[in-house]
């Protein structure tokens, strides 16, 4: 696990049942994808508090592909004061330099390893993140002043909320037959793959993301994705939140079950500040604008 959080400085953070865990997810050979070249020098560029734009956009179009995406994700209309944007430096500019790095990160994840099985499932799997990154990005932004929380990280948490998937997916051979996820719009449940694998995708995902040096808050919020009421913390609960209802708005536009959300509804309102009579037309917003992009 070179280039990120060591197993050692992961464990040290959790209880002893969670430390447990992530050493059987270790042990038990599930891959962790190490982070791309170009985001360990941004990472190393910032650490010495080095924000020449000209520099870091040199850096990260090292990357054509990631530039591309960049160009693409910053589309969103969360960024419409900022667009249109004509270069790397505007972006890093309007944006803001770890904001940038939060996006490209998403980005990378989405890029990492080579699919050699199941191409459908992959694809449709990072279809389904990238449009709860897109609109995690959209409520992140309608509810700045309730969460204080903001687009990039929201789109970071929705990116790697469920990478853990395509990791058990790479490491147990029946794992996509014992979930069903060749049949259209079934998604995993994390009590199922917990029954049958003796881990989740939250727990991979949590240590993906510590691996690959997330915010704190946007890592715990990975982990306890499926148990809100475990967090104390607001900025990790309202991210939870975000997640929640990002997954349930996409749900909605999909015409998909979304079998979680009856039971979490109540608490994602009171983190958002949104009430019953009000989450309708909150829904309705974010879905026009989430229309608007993926019209681009």
């Amino acid at each position: 696990m070179s280039g990120g959080s060591s197993v050692q400085e992961i464990t040290q953070t959790l209880g002893k049942a969670d430390s447990e865990r992530i050493r059987r997810v270790l042990e038990g050979g599930i891959k962790i994808p190490p982070q791309p070249r170009v985001l360990e020098e941004l990472r190393k560029l910032m650490a010495r508090q080095e924000l020449d734009v000209r520099l870091l956009a040199r850096t990260i179009n090292q990357d054509p592909g990631l530039t591309a995406m960049l160009f693409k994700v910053v589309g969103n209309p969360a960024y419409r004061q900022h667009q249109p944007f004509d270069s790397l430096e505007q972006i890093l500019h309007a944006v803001g330099v770890e904001q940038t790095y939060h996006l490209a990160q998403g980005i990378a994840l989405t890029m990492a390893g080579s699919v050699r099985k199941e191409k459908r499932i992959y694809e449709a799997f990072w279809a389904r993140s990238q449009a709860v990154g897109q609109l995690a990005m959209l409520i992140a932004d309608e509810r700045i002043a309730v969460c204080n929380l903001f687009p990039d990280q929201a789109y970071l948490a929705g990116i790697f909320h469920a990478c853990g998937v395509p990791l058990l997916l790479q490491r147990f051979p029946t794992y996509c037959h014992e979930l069903r996820l060749g049949i259209p719009g079934h998604w995993a449940d994390w009590r199922e793959e917990d029954r049958k694998f003796n881990t989740d995708h939250a727990v991979v995902g949590y240590l993906v993301a510590r691996h690959w040096c997330l915010p704190d808050f946007i890592c715990d919020a990975i982990r306890y994705q499926h148990s809100m009421v475990e967090l104390g913390d607001h900025d990790s609960r309202s991210m939870v939140a975000i997640l929640l209802l990002a997954i349930e708005i996409h749900a909605r536009d999909q015409r998909l079950p979304n079998p979680e959300w009856e039971d979490v509804k109540a608490d994602v309102q009171a983190e958002l500040g949104l009430g019953e009579d009000s989450l309708p037309e909150f829904v309705d917003v974010v879905l026009e604008r989430f229309g608007s992009a993926c019209s681009l």
